[in-house]
């Protein structure tokens, strides 16, 4: 089976729709897997969530969604993404925002265990080293755990001494060994290194491979219902620089 993973889509639907579409387009997808921020930054909450939903997703919350949820305050977000947590919190329907308020910190799903920051803070905190990576693995009791918030494709082995974080390009690929991996499909709905392709991850279980893709969009669309939505300016102008 083909598993589509994902992370911070942040309410762009034309980033996750591009990225359904590629990963069909290379054969069957038998599910998808979401680790957080679905909501947030972006003006579609509403349709990601329901395009997630219809593929029956496997979804964890991300710092975003609790935010928009009233789960997490929002006080230590910066002025942009404050903006846009209020803005989505008004946008979303009760049935959309009960949804999202249900979804889980960790999730377990056979040899993987999905978190949007880290075991130790599975909403806030952004693992971008490989002393982090340490803590990370001494309380992963999978093969792999798959994260994401960073907004950057990369994996890391676990090793007899600290490990490195491995960046990725389009089309590298992993074959999972004996020893535990962590990984991070980057930012779909806002990539953040340097690269606007919309980023996500395709998990082969019966080769047990892991490929990371990039996906062109139509970015300018997301830009202006970004702006019509009287979201901040920033929030629209980082997607054509991937930043």
């Amino acid at each position: 089976m083909r598993i589509a993973i994902v992370s911070d889509v942040h309410a762009n639907i034309e980033a996750l729709d591009a990225v359904l579409a590629d990963a069909a387009a290379g054969g069957e997808v038998g599910a998808v897997w979401c680790t957080g921020d679905l909501v947030g930054y972006g003006p579609d909450p509403g349709a990601v969530i329901d395009r997630l939903r219809a593929a029956g997703a496997l979804c964890i919350a991300g710092n975003h969604d609790l935010a928009a949820t009233g789960r997490m305050d929002d006080n230590e977000f910066n002025p942009a993404a404050r903006a846009a947590a209020r803005w989505t919190a008004s946008a979303l329907s009760a049935e959309h925002r009960a949804w999202l308020a249900a979804l889980p910190l960790v999730c377990v799903e056979g040899e993987f265990t999905l978190v949007h920051g880290s075991l130790r803070e599975p909403a806030w905190e952004y693992l971008l080293s490989g002393e982090q990576a340490l803590d990370q693995f001494a309380l992963q009791e999978t093969h792999a755990s798959i994260v994401g918030h960073s907004h950057v494709q990369f994996y890391a082995e676990e090793c007899e001494t600290t490990p490195e974080l491995i960046g990725v390009r389009d089309g590298d690929s992993l074959a999972l060994g004996e020893a535990r991996v962590i990984l991070n499909p980057g930012g779909a709905g806002q990539p953040r290194d340097g690269d606007p392709r919309a980023p996500y991850m395709l998990y082969d279980d019966a080769a047990r491979t892991v490929r990371w893709r990039r996906v062109p969009y139509d970015f300018t669309s997301t830009q202006r219902k970004i702006v019509a939505a009287g979201l901040p300016q920033r929030l629209a102008d980082r997607l054509a620089l991937g930043r």
